[in-house]
């Protein structure tokens, strides 16, 4: 059996109750992160993204399904014992900071070692220190936060969330208030962190922040959006790609298998998964030749497939292949209905088109 991921969220659904009726913020998320995963995970405001991670954190509770952490049940533990769960293995960055105005800077970055009774009281203070110090903040341990900028204010929060040195670290847009330098800082600190083995989730509309990440989560409407398919086409408005993970089916073929020819396709849109496959051209009395190899991440559609008719193209799995595949019926009315994405899409067959033919050889050349 395989091993089980280290966080894991099985069909798990927040539904709100409001004047206007219930409003489901999630809707039967099934997601994982093994241990030393730096995600990033985005969304549009309202997309379910904070919802998510307070289901994460036990902030907030689903409406149904589970969360397991390592061997932890998150929602069948009492409160008292969850908050103090937590504090030792969840640092949590608030995108407001939420320190105490009352106490000085190093007082607030104590603070989870004291609740959760952490380490001797003499340690607490050099541990405190050295947090400071990795965030670049050495020098402002008695500073209270009102004489601090905002940027100051974030950072001492992120300190305060590694306090206890917690295996896991969840981030709300933490570099939102960052000067340039500053937030450097912190994606410098946070991939040395993940290095070592601790799991890092940021939400975050930041892209360099995001290219950083090794990993990308997006949420629309309360759903998740198949990673293939946003990775393949960041290019698309976020209801695009749910709508298109809604429409794929997987599919697996073997060594040597053609997977589409132009005159013979039965789906619109082909990404692939793993494995990987050879762009070829196919000529009556001639062995195939090949023009480009295709591998995970990688998709073709029948926009490219169709333009160039003369190249006879096919696709050839070059040893065992899964794919995901959006049927050629379905991906033709998802054109239809969604003109400004046809054209999206068109725009980028005619670059792959270039690639493939970059001199418009392979169409003058008609040998049959």
């Amino acid at each position: 059996m395989p091993t089980p991921s280290y966080i894991e969220l099985r069909d798990v659904r927040k539904v709100y109750k409001t004047a206007a009726g219930d409003f489901p913020a999630l809707r039967g998320i099934n997601l994982s992160f093994e241990r030393g995963e730096f995600t990033a995970i985005m969304g549009k405001s309202g997309s379910g993204k904070s919802t998510l991670i307070n289901m994460i954190t036990g902030i907030d509770h689903p409406t149904s399904g589970s969360v397991r952490i390592g061997e932890i049940e998150l929602y069948k533990m009492q409160e008292g014992r969850m908050a103090q769960w937590r504090g030792r293995n969840m640092g949590v960055v608030f995108q407001f900071f939420q320190l105490l105005p009352t106490l000085t800077v190093l007082e607030n970055i104590m603070l989870p070692m004291d609740y959760c009774n952490m380490y001797e009281p003499g340690e607490r203070v050099a541990r405190a220190l050295k947090w400071m110090e990795l965030v670049g903040m050495d020098g402002m341990a008695d500073k209270l936060p009102a004489a601090l900028s905002g940027g100051q204010q974030q950072i001492a929060a992120i300190a305060r969330a590694l306090a206890n040195d917690p295996p896991i670290l969840i981030a709300d847009e933490p570099t939102g208030n960052l000067d340039s330098r500053s937030a450097n800082l912190v994606l410098n600190l946070f991939e040395k962190l993940a290095a070592q083995g601790k799991t890092i989730l940021l939400v975050t509309h930041d892209p360099t922040l995001v290219r950083r990440a090794r990993r990308r989560v997006l949420i629309s409407d309360g759903e998740l959006v198949h990673e293939a398919i946003d990775r393949a086409l960041p290019m698309l408005p976020h209801p695009q790609l749910l709508l298109l993970t809604k429409l794929a089916v997987p599919r697996s073929f073997e060594p040597g298998a053609v997977i589409a020819r132009q005159g013979g396709l039965d789906n619109g849109l082909i990404i692939i998964l793993q494995g990987e496959v050879q762009v070829t051209r196919d000529r009556i009395g001639h062995p195939p030749g090949v023009i480009a190899t295709l591998g995970p991440g990688d998709y073709v559609s029948e926009l490219e497939m169709l333009e160039l008719p003369s190249l006879r193209l096919a696709l050839r799995a070059q040893g065992p292949v899964d794919t995901l595949c959006v049927p050629l019926a379905s991906f033709g009315e998802y054109l239809d209905a969604h003109p400004a994405s046809e054209k999206i899409l068109r725009n980028a067959a005619a670059q792959k088109i270039q690639k493939y033919d970059p001199t418009g050889a392979l169409q003058r050349d008609k040998i049959p």
